[in-house]
């Protein structure tokens, strides 16, 4: 891993084991739930379309990040890789958590990344849909933090 905070491996050109990686790494940090440090792998003037919401640069989204976990609460994410091509990647995902009322959801969407030489992104446009759900139709059951490696994935669970 480099010891410079502005270059994120793996770097583009992606192959298919690479753009694995770091969409693995991207659904890691998401899943720490931490603003700050998810928004260091975005290059700082970052451009995002998150839903119908557009913004940019990294203080934009630790506040839209903020904003988000305060809401989807003990949220759970996996992110599967769709397709690559030299420095894009396409990802799917879908994420589990509940309202302040108990409510579950399951969100489902697609995800379009764009990375500079350096390996941090700088353009995300994800498209998401909300399902409700119920409890015991949930599917993520790990602890919260990281999806432990032998917890299927998104195809072995059919989403």
């Amino acid at each position: 891993m480099s010891c410079n905070p502005d270059v994120r491996p793996p770097l583009p050109p992606f192959t298919r084991e690479t753009a694995a990686q770091k969409a693995r790494l991207a659904e890691d940090g998401w899943n720490s739930r931490d603003p700050e440090r998810v928004s260091l792998v975005y290059t700082p003037d970052s451009r995002w379309r998150n839903r119908a919401e557009f913004f940019a640069g990294r203080e934009a989204i630790v506040q839209f990040l903020r904003r988000k976990w305060a809401k989807e609460l003990d949220y759970r994410l996996i992110k599967e890789l769709w397709a690559f091509h030299e420095n894009r990647i396409a990802v799917r995902f879908a994420y589990e958590w509940h309202d302040d009322s108990g409510n579950w959801f399951r969100s489902y969407g697609n995800e379009n990344w764009e990375f500079n030489e350096h390996g941090l992104m700088q353009r995300r446009i994800a498209s998401i849909n909300d399902l409700p759900i119920r409890e015991t139709d949930r599917k993520f059951h790990w602890p919260l933090g990281r999806r432990p490696d032998d917890h299927p994935g998104l195809s072995e669970l059919g989403l």
